[in-house]
């Protein structure tokens, strides 16, 4: 039987001087965790590994591997390549019309019915809004305005209400669609 695949996405990995993970530290420490295959796209913190029973397992390695390394958490949400399909796809079927800038924020658990509620309440489409938010399962799409720098919508926004987070752009989710999940 073929070990599973899984893509995890860092949070906070690269901030100011004191929470450096780099490129290959990611890699060489999520291999000591007892990964293969490990792969890293860009110094942001996307990483595929292969093994693992399920994804709290993986997420619970990971998270325990780089706090040992690095001395510090990185809060890591992890996806199997169709959950990572399935939000590539929703993002381009929820950008269809959209002329602005799209992320997506990876949620580390599925929200609860009423953090959605209010989430949406707070941050779903509208059309006097040019900045909006739609939920799908673990993942929340961000649809900004073409000025998105002005917006106020940002990844602290979705982890007040649905938990941690932490986004992509609609490019990036595609590169590693592309890559990690054939």
């Amino acid at each position: 039987m073929t070990a599973p695949t899984w893509i995890a996405f860092l949070r906070a990995s690269n901030l100011g001087a004191h929470r450096k993970f780099g490129k290959a530290d990611v890699e060489r420490v999520s291999a000591a965790a007892g990964f293969d295959d490990v792969a890293v796209y860009l110094n942001t913190g996307n990483v595929r590994v292969v093994g693992g029973a399920d994804r709290a397992e993986v997420r619970a390695r990971l998270e325990a591997a780089y706090l040992a390394d690095r001395g510090f958490e990185v809060p890591t949400m992890v996806v199997s390549p169709a959950e990572l399909r399935r939000v590539h796809a929703d993002g381009e079927d929820l950008g269809r019309d959209h002329a602005g800038t799209r992320f997506v924020s990876f949620l580390a658990d599925a929200p609860t019915p009423e953090a959605v509620t209010a989430f949406e309440q707070r941050w779903g489409p509208d059309p006097d809004r040019p900045h909006h938010a739609v939920v799908r399962d673990r993942a929340v799409h961000l649809l900004l305005g073409e000025d998105y720098l002005s917006g106020r919508l940002t990844n602290a926004d979705v982890e007040k209400l649905l938990g941690p987070a932490t986004n992509r752009t609609a490019n990036v989710v595609a590169t590693l669609v592309q890559r990690w999940c054939g």
